[in-house]
C-alpha cells in the first residue's frame, strides 16, 4: 500500500489518498471501507444518448471521476480487484448524480477515501504501507512421499502446490528424486525472495541437498526449519517458531498464530482467558484484558450491523486501548482465525483469571 497524502474532508471525515499496490492492498481496504464512506476515482460508466439523430446503442462507455457514496464493498480475490458500489455523490457529468455506480478498484489505481477512520483501521493501512517492502516468502515442507507449498500473504497463506511419490519399498515405490525433482521445478517457478524448508527427520535435508545440486538458485533463497509436520500443520509450526518473521520484519499471521496457541494454552488450564463478546466486554470494563483478538470479518459485520453481539464491538475495543491493552484483529482467511471464528469472533488474553 502506498499512502499518497492525507488530509481533512468535509463534517470532520478524515481523507486519505491511497495506492493499492498488490492483491493483499484490496483485501485490506475491503475490511477498512464501510456503508457511508466516501469513495473518490477514475471510472468508465456507460452513458445513454439524448440525441435523436443517433442510432439507440444502449449508451456508450465514457472516462469519469466520480465520487460515491458507499453502499456495499466486495473483495473479488480471483479477479484482483475491489467492487465499490453505492450512489454518486459527484461527477465530472452533472447528470449522473444520484445514480447507482460501481467503482472497480484495481491494483495501482489511486483512490481517496474520506471517513471517520477507527484506530484500528488506520493500523491496518499502515501496516499495509510498511508491508509493501517485505520480501515475498515461500514455505514448502516435506517428508517421506509428500511435499507441500504455501506462499506467504498478508492475508494468510495459500496452498501453490502438493506433490506426492510414494517412496521406500514396494511395487509403486519411485526413487526419493522424483519427489524433490518436482518440489525443486514448482520452488524455481515462483517469483519469492525467500523460501523456507521445514518438515521432520532428515528427509528435508537430502530435499535441500538434491535441490542445491539441481536449482542452486533456489537454494541461495533457502532456509532450513525443523517441524514435526507438514502441510498446513508444518506451515503453522514455522510461523510459530518465527522463522518467517526472520526474512520478514512486519507479518500479521506470525503473531496470529502464536496469540492463538497462547490463548488456547490458557483456556486449557482455566486461567488468563476470555473468550465470546459477554465474557470478554466483561474482562474490558474491569481492565483484565491483555491482548484482545477479534475476527475482521465478525467486527465488519457488527459494525455494519450485520451481526448479533449484544454489546457493542467499537466500545469494547475502545475500553480495551484506554485500559492499556492491545487489539489484534485476525483475519478469517488464515487458521488462527478459524480457531477464533470458533470461539464466537472474539476473545482475550488477560492480565489476571477473572473469577
Amino acid at each position: 500500500m502506498r499512502i499518497v497524502s492525507r488530509g481533512r474532508g468535509e463534517e470532520g471525515r478524515e481523507r486519505m489518498s491511497l495506492v493499492p499496490e498488490n492483491v493483499d492492498d484490496l483485501w485490506h481496504l475491503s475490511y477498512v471501507l464501510e456503508p457511508g464512506d466516501l469513495v473518490s476515482g477514475d471510472t468508465t460508466r456507460r452513458i445513454q444518448r439524448a440525441d435523436d439523430q443517433m442510432r439507440d446503442t444502449g449508451g456508450e462507455r465514457e472516462h469519469l471521476h466520480v465520487t460515491i457514496e458507499v453502499e456495499d464493498v466486495e473483495f473479488a480475490r480471483f479477479a484482483n480487484r475491489l467492487r465499490v458500489g453505492g450512489i454518486i455523490a459527484s461527477c465530472s457529468r452533472e447528470d449522473q448524480l444520484g445514480l447507482h455506480h460501481t467503482l472497480n478498484v484495481e491494483e495501482r489505481s489511486e483512490i481517496t477515501i474520506e471517513k471517520h477512520f477507527k484506530k484500528d483501521q488506520k493500523d491496518r493501512l499502515e501496516e499495509a504501507e510498511q508491508a509493501t517492502e517485505n520480501p515475498d516468502v515461500a514455505i514448502a515442507t516435506v517428508e517421506e512421499g509428500a511435499a507441500y507449498i504455501h506462499t506467504v500473504q498478508q492475508y494468510g497463506t495459500k496452498e501453490y502446490g502438493s506433490f506426492t511419490r510414494p517412496t521406500g519399498k514396494g511395487e509403486y515405490a519411485r526413487p526419493r528424486s522424483e519427489l524433490f525433482a518436482e518440489l525443486g521445478s514448482a520452488l524455481s517457478h515462483l517469483d519469492v525472495d525467500a523460501v523456507i524448508l521445514a518438515g521432520p527427520g532428515f528427509t528435508k535435508q537430502d530435499a535441500r541437498d538434491y535441490i542445491e545440486e539441481n536449482y542452486p538458485d533456489v537454494a541461495e533463497k533457502m532456509t532450513v526449519v525443523d517441524t514435526s509436520g507438514v502441510g498446513d500443520r508444518g506451515v503453522h509450526e514455522v510461523l510459530k517458531r518465527g522463522a518467517v518473521d526472520e526474512v520478514q520484519t512486519q507479518t500479521r499471521i506470525s503473531k496470529e498464530a502464536e496469540l492463538i496457541d497462547e490463548l488456547m494454552e490458557n483456556i486449557a488450564q482455566g486461567a488468563k482467558a476470555a473468550y465470546g463478546v459477554e465474557q470478554v466486554a466483561e474482562a474490558a470494563e474491569f481492565g483484565a484484558v491483555e491482548t484482545l483478538l477479534v475476527l475482521d470479518e465478525r467486527l465488519r459485520d457488527e459494525r455494519q450491523g450485520q451481526g448479533d453481539w449484544s454489546v457493542d464491538a467499537n466500545e469494547i475495543i475502545e475500553s480495551v486501548e484506554q485500559k492499556g491493552g492491545e487489539v489484534t484483529v485476525f483475519s478469517a482467511e488464515f487458521a488462527p482465525g478459524e480457531q477464533l471464528k470458533n470461539l464466537g469472533g472474539i476473545a482475550a488474553v488477560l492480565r489476571y483469571r477473572m473469577q
